[in-house]
């Protein structure tokens, strides 16, 4: 299976930081443009001009801090998903000596050249080496698979039942860890936070050029919510910004295959 960046700015988190403050600037900017071109609120219309903007910035926090959450337990979750896949092989690689000498032997190297590409799968972010990756695990697995199954039905016992039940595993948990990578904060999400956050900003810039603030305070709002949607889409996107799931397990599984052997 094939990584497929469908949402090329939401994985970008540094374009992601640069337009939304530039769109929540503007925003800003011209209702203030507006606000002071009109005439000053009456009691009864500033009293609900307050009440409109303190309901909009409080479902504004709300979204954010739900968004943040989501990212959070995604990002938790391929943090899981990679220990457990570490485990898998680990694991299966003990199993592999109740099949035959010369089949656990294959399937032995077949497994350290997997780990191999399960690494490169975490720490790889070009597009045309994911797809080279992508490829060799799915023709290494198809290896694995057949090689024990051969070895298993050669020789059908209890434990060579245990070697195939751990190569299950291995399989299906690459296949977790894939499925968690390409779940992210839907769309439709980031939609409405981008509205709702448009609209807190405009609701600011004219509400603050009505009291006399100064225009420098026009800036905090924009670069605060604008930030939040650089962290948020920084946990979200698995290779892109700088907050990524290392494989640790993975690598330290690696390094001790190849100082027993």
């Amino acid at each position: 299976m094939s990584y497929i960046s469908y949402r090329p700015v939401l994985n970008n988190p540094v374009l992601v930081l640069a337009l939304t403050f530039l769109a929540f600037c503007l925003a800003a900017l011209f209702s203030a443009f507006i606000g002071k071109r009109q005439a000053n609120l009456g009691e009864d219309e500033q009293e609900d001009f307050n009440l409109v903007m303190a309901g909009t910035l409080t479902l504004l926090g709300l979204l954010i801090g739900f968004s943040f959450s989501m990212a959070i337990s995604r990002y938790d979750q391929r943090k899981i998903y990679e220990e457990d896949e570490a485990n898998a092989i680990g694991t299966e690689y003990r199993r592999v000596d109740f099949l035959p000498a010369a089949d656990a032997a294959r399937v032995r190297t077949l497994l350290v050249n997997y780990l191999d590409q399960r690494i490169l799968f975490y720490t790889t972010s070009d597009e045309r080496e994911l797809q080279k990756i992508d490829a060799t695990t799915a023709q290494l697995q198809t290896d694995l698979w057949s090689t024990t199954e051969a070895a298993a039905m050669k020789q059908p016992t209890l434990l060579t039942n245990l070697a195939v039940s751990g190569m299950n595993d291995v399989l299906n948990s690459q296949g977790y860890t894939q499925a968690a990578w390409w779940n992210k904060i839907p769309k439709g999400a980031w939609g409405l936070m981008a509205v709702i956050s448009i609209l807190s900003n405009a609701l600011i810039g004219y509400g603050l050029h009505r009291k006399g603030a100064k225009s420098a305070l026009l800036l905090i709002l924009p670069i605060t919510v604008a930030i939040s949607f650089f962290l948020i889409s920084d946990i979200d996107s698995p290779r892109g910004g700088v907050i990524h799931v290392y494989p640790q397990n993975l690598a330290s599984l690696l390094q001790s295959l190849h100082v027993n052997d």
